[in-house]
């Protein structure tokens, strides 16, 4: 799934071309994200990167483009058949069951790590994922269990990866994830500017709790 966010539409289409001439399966697309574009131009974008002949999976992250796709515009979307799921990054784990009700051949996608459980539970059929790289076979092992609605296994796990999770909803998460591949020997690397290294408090508070799950033996 190749990521085709651009600024504008004939931009997106022509990169989701080249996504299918590369041989991917399908696109993963922001709404129009220069602006705070409304349900119409919303519509009209996704018509447009749709046209590349690609499945089309939905980003919605109203926190950094302040353009929200809501249940009602999913259902919009779907219905017309421009996306065929979306990757749900609000953060309202209510917004699964209102998206099911208007959607329901839409696929849910776990968008954000520290909201996978809820997600599942409430029928999320895939994760795309931040911590997985820094700690694959433990974040596979919970998604595995969540999704099958196994909380006997599923909940000790999640409260134990939580405080690593929790940051793929934080400004930091790039640099956060990447050092807890560093330290779990997964080269992260740096960031590319202008993002910049961690430092102080938040250093220290991902070094640690990662250092504690590698000792605990997750990888």
């Amino acid at each position: 799934m190749a990521g085709t966010a651009a600024y504008g539409s004939a931009q997106s289409r022509r990169w989701a071309e080249q996504a299918a001439e590369a041989g991917c399966g399908s696109v993963l697309q922001l709404p129009p994200n220069a602006y705070r574009a409304g349900p119409e131009a919303v519509l009209a974008h996704y018509a447009e990167v749709a046209r590349a002949g690609l499945p089309v999976v939905a980003y919605n992250n109203p926190h950094d483009t302040r353009v929200d796709l809501v249940p009602a515009l999913l259902g919009e979307l779907h219905a017309a058949g421009h996306i065929v799921a979306v990757k749900e990054f609000s953060g309202d784990v209510r917004r699964a069951y209102e998206i099911a009700e208007l959607a329901p051949g839409l696929d849910l996608l776990v968008g954000a790590d520290d909201v996978l459980l809820e997600l599942a539970l409430a029928g999320a059929v895939g994760w795309i994922a931040g911590y997985p790289n820094a700690l694959p076979a433990a974040c596979a092992e919970l998604y595995r269990a969540a999704v099958a609605g196994d909380l006997a296994e599923a909940l000790p796990r999640y409260r134990q990866l939580h405080p690593l999770l929790r940051w793929d909803s934080k400004t930091e998460f790039v640099q956060a994830i990447k050092l807890s591949m560093d330290l779990a020997g997964r080269r992260g690397g740096p960031c590319r500017a202008p993002r910049g290294p961690l430092r102080g408090e938040i250093l220290s508070s991902v070094r640690l709790a990662t250092d504690k799950l590698l000792a605990e033996g997750l990888r």
